[in-house]
């Protein structure tokens, strides 16, 4: 009786000073995926792996059910114990990035994913990410040190040893996510702008070299490759596809179950789900899609507008700012503004690295947004 009592208190101030806007966005995103997993990508995945027709809606739900756990106990616990355990959670998290090359399962001529056998294959990358915002955000608002620059070089250099471990497997798209990350907390922190186009403009060349050169990246030259000439490339020809869907289901779309497109499309469940949304329910479900993504970004900004504290302000801006790019890439591929990278739709894709890591990003912004109780 005591310990269901106890469980309730828990659960009221957590309810009474959490966010109620943020929390119900976050919950409407997941469950507009768990949606589009039901009716349009699961049966598709299933018939191509000729598993059980829910099993991908399955463990699409079950993923998102662990997420919500995870967003409950990190928006939970307190401001200061979240700063303290972070670091601890990072370089557990580097730990197996670090094993990736040795034990990782290739996929795709990658080797992105650990396969521990007793827990579900994983993207350590997607566990780093949030923590690296919050670690970058500590030593970048640390008063213990004032020298900024040397901030900026400790930042830089965790920031680097993370790519080199990502362009290891290869993967690019992350590499340039976390240094996207590392760049935008810099800004915010009040680098010299001189500084911060110098650093990009080494990061562009040394990427440059990477890809012109090095045999491990010729797939990456490649689709670069193939974006500009739309006549020669396979990765050309997913983006065509994959525009097709877009464009044949019109403003309103062809109905539930009606796309055929989609089975062309390749990586429909995670990848290019917006393309076979909007054959299946329109243009007109996209915009929707982008509208509560919009809500979520202005409530966020909102509230760092609102805070007084460099660090929170600077780990919202990151967390918040993370999201919004990787949306933006997933959908440019998909309407071909960018050449092709394996870049999900955060909250909608299937993909269980890809829940758990906005899933915590989700939860350090409820945390860091909650009602002060004083």
């Amino acid at each position: 009786m005591e310990r269901s009592r106890s469980i309730y208190n828990l659960y009221y101030e957590w309810w009474k000073n959490i966010d109620k806007l943020l929390f119900s966005l976050i919950i409407l995103l997941f469950i507009t995926g768990l949606f589009f997993s039901l009716v349009s990508t699961s049966l598709l995945v299933s018939d191509k792996l000729n598993t059980n027709d829910y099993t991908f809606f399955f463990k699409h739900l079950f993923f998102v059910f662990l997420g919500i756990i995870i967003i409950f106990i990190l928006s939970s616990i307190n401001e200061e114990k979240l700063f303290k355990i972070s670091p601890i959670v990072f370089l557990f998290s580097i730990f197996f990035l670090v094993l990736v090359p040795v034990i990782g399962v290739e996929v795709n001529n990658a080797k992105r994913w650990i396969d521990l056998y007793f827990l579900p294959r994983f993207q350590p990358i997607e566990l780093v990410k949030p923590f690296l915002i919050i670690l970058i955000s500590i030593i970048l608002s640390s008063e213990k040190y004032t020298n900024i620059y040397l901030k900026y070089f400790v930042t830089f250099l965790i920031t680097l040893i993370i790519a080199l471990l990502l362009a290891a497997q290869p993967d690019i798209g992350q590499t340039l996510l976390v240094f996207f990350s590392w760049s935008v907390l810099i800004f915010i922190s009040g680098i010299n702008i001189i500084f911060l186009m110098a650093s990009c403009l080494t990061l562009s060349v040394a990427l440059y070299f990477l890809i012109r050169f090095l045999p491990k990246f010729e797939y990456i030259k490649n689709r670069i490759l193939s974006f500009f000439d739309s006549e020669t490339g396979t990765h050309n020809a997913q983006s065509e596809k994959a525009i097709e869907s877009i464009t044949s289901g019109g403003y309103f779309g062809k109905g539930i179950g009606e796309g055929t497109l989609k089975n062309r499309v390749p990586e429909a469940h995670t990848d290019y789900i917006i393309s076979i949304i909007s054959e299946e329910f329109g243009v007109i479900a996209i915009i929707l899609i982008l509208f509560l993504f919009l809500i979520f970004i202005y409530s966020v900004f909102k509230k760092v507008y609102l805070e007084n504290k460099e660090r929170i302000k600077l780990i919202l801006v990151g967390c918040v700012s993370l999201i919004l790019v990787q949306a933006m890439i997933h959908i440019g591929v998909n309407i071909r503004l960018f050449p092709t990278t394996g870049m999900t739709l955060p909250f909608i894709s299937y993909g269980g690295s890809s829940i758990i890591s906005v899933s915590i990003l989700s939860g350090i912004i409820l945390n860091l947004t909650k009602r002060k109780v004083r």
